[in-house]
């Protein structure tokens, strides 16, 4: 169930130019878990659900309410509506104009499951703003002014989204007990790696980390070791190191794309033997970074639009062909100034078929 939910959360959220979010895909995902963990809370809440619509006079002025969900998207907003019925479970505020949110805004929404803040113009959260929200899982910051992570934040949240705010900094125990957290989105923040406290990511059993569209110029290395994703694409990366990795020996898909990595330490791979797919496209790279012909479950690997002059036999598969567990299902080499057609048929050996493997000509542009 949780890699089921990872997969969910990432689907329908994954960090893009702002596009408003369907929030009944959610509401979906919700009565499936619900139903699925017989939760008896609800029981109560389906009874009234005939109850709950757009004329309920308990539905704020310019909102459509349906059962246990508040809609009140692109309506102009300046601040948190108020009287917001305490059965909702989904509130959907996205397009709106809200600056801050105050103490007791959502005070009284114990059963609340979903609160989505897309697009506003956020810069101040009250410290108690999230107390007494156990039951929130969801909570989505992105396109905001916040300047820092917010204080106090939902016990039991499992996805919080930070995309395009204004957050250079992370203070030490930014996330303190948010053990069920899976998903944390902070891309497209002027975020450096002097900006990240030691200590930042403490407690944290995080499956999914974005940092994408940042000022890193090295992979940060006090990430939680629990991590399965990372993605890091467009920084200012420029090396790969041997300590880089050593926290994450969980780590299946690694994101480095469209840096400025010119060099890759020998080693940097072997702590991270589950690696299922590596993207380093749009790098620097002269040469097929060391090490992947010993990562036995690498699937897909992505080396394209790099400087890359020169391919060997043995840089992405192994001697001996038993120690690899999974065949190659994609390869990307093309827009390097390597030629194709000295690259030896027996290099590929290891990939599921032709079309397995992309090159083409190098065009300087």
């Amino acid at each position: 169930m949780r890699v089921f939910l990872l997969l969910c959360l990432l689907a329908l959220g994954n960090a893009k130019p702002y596009q408003p979010i369907n929030v009944m895909d959610f509401m979906k995902n919700y009565d499936i878990m619900m139903s699925d963990a017989g939760d008896e809370d609800d029981e109560d809440e389906d009874d009234n659900d005939d109850d709950f619509d757009d004329e309920d006079e308990n539905c704020p002025a310019g909102c459509h309410c349906s059962p246990r969900v508040m809609q009140c998207s692109d309506q102009g907003l300046i601040s948190i509506p108020e009287k917001i019925p305490e059965d909702t479970v989904m509130i959907d505020l996205q397009n709106n104009d809200i600056t801050e949110i105050k103490e007791d805004d959502f005070k009284g929404l114990n059963k609340l499951y979903g609160l989505f803040l897309i697009n506003n113009k956020i810069s101040k959260i009250h410290p108690k703003a999230f107390r007494n929200m156990d039951h929130l899982r969801l909570l989505y910051l992105s396109y905001n002014m916040l300047n820092e992570v917010p204080a106090n934040l939902p016990p039991n949240v499992i996805e919080l989204r930070f995309h395009e705010n204004n957050i250079n900094r992370i203070q030490k125990d930014a996330f303190k007990g948010l053990r069920k957290l899976h998903v944390l989105e902070l891309g497209a923040n002027p975020l450096a790696n002097s900006g990240i406290e030691l200590g930042a990511f403490n407690g944290l059993s995080t499956l999914y980390i974005g940092i994408a569209e940042a000022k890193l110029t090295a992979v940060p290395k006090d990430l939680p070791s629990s991590i399965t994703e990372l993605s890091l694409d467009y920084n200012k990366i420029s090396k790969v190191e041997v300590e880089d990795f050593l926290r994450y020996k969980n780590l299946q898909r690694l994101g480095l794309g469209f840096n400025q990595i010119k060099f890759v330490e020998n080693g940097s791979f072997v702590s991270i033997p589950n690696i299922r797919e590596i993207h380093m496209d749009n790098n620097r790279l002269k040469k097929v970074p060391p090490g992947l012909s010993s990562l036995r479950y690498l699937q897909v690997i992505f080396l394209h639009a790099n400087k890359i002059g020169s391919v060997g036999v043995n840089d992405f598969c192994p001697i001996r062909s038993s120690v690899k567990k999974n065949l190659y299902t994609g390869i990307s080499l093309f827009a390097n100034p390597v030629k194709y057609w000295d690259i030896q048929p027996a290099t590929f050996r290891c990939v599921t078929g032709r079309r397995g493997v992309q090159l083409g000509n190098f065009r300087k542009k």
